[in-house]
């Protein structure tokens, strides 16, 4: 599987943790997934249209464990895109699926401890590099991202953090390629996220 470091100047501006509504679609809320596993699978609007593909199953599970007990991660935010035409450079392949999940530790005060997040970014990246040495029709950025973590006490600059956003992208020259790849790629993601959890 292809891991890159990705610099997309849209995704790194300053993001609050917790978000109140979505820049795009004020109807896209924050959910605090720890405290309401329930609404994994009730609430997550992108995710909604395609929950019958194995692989938004496989993506609802990850979700699931990721804001679950045994995890010392939990997710901000996360989206979806089902397929559409393929307009980026790196695949051949006619029809595109890709979304985002973004991680941060548990314990909010890691976040904002220099390296913290750099040294789980690089964990993440190692384990999923050798994942699925045969998937060529998928990749995934990685980016860390600027957090300002309102919840933590003392003023503005003491709430200053870091949390990995990663970016997924699965090809296919029909449908069912296409989510069987993602399928793969989320597979490899919750993998490499228990090994570094």
């Amino acid at each position: 599987m292809k891991v890159y470091e990705l610099k997309d100047p849209q995704n790194l501006r300053l993001r609050a943790h917790p978000w109140v509504d979505s820049d795009g679609d004020p109807s896209h809320r924050y959910h605090d997934l720890r405290r309401h596993p329930d609404r994994i699978r009730t609430r997550i609007e992108d995710l909604l249209p395609w929950r019958e593909e194995a692989a938004v199953e496989t993506f609802l599970q990850l979700l699931e464990w990721l804001n679950g007990p045994e995890s010392a991660l939990e997710s901000n935010d996360c989206a979806f895109s089902g397929p559409g035409v393929n307009a980026g450079p790196h695949s051949d392949l006619r029809l595109e699926v890709s979304g985002r999940l973004m991680i941060l530790f548990r314990d909010q005060r890691r976040n904002t401890v220099s390296g913290q997040v750099e040294a789980l970014t690089q964990h993440v990246a190692y384990a999923l590099s050798l994942a699925d040495p045969g998937l060529q029709a998928a990749v995934i950025g990685a980016s860390v991202v600027d957090v300002q973590f309102v919840e933590l006490p003392g003023p503005a600059v003491k709430q200053r953090g870091k949390q990995l956003l990663l970016s997924f992208w699965a090809w296919g020259d029909d449908e069912a390629e296409a989510y069987r790849n993602l399928n793969r790629t989320l597979k490899c993601l919750g993998g490499a996220l228990r090994t570094t959890s």
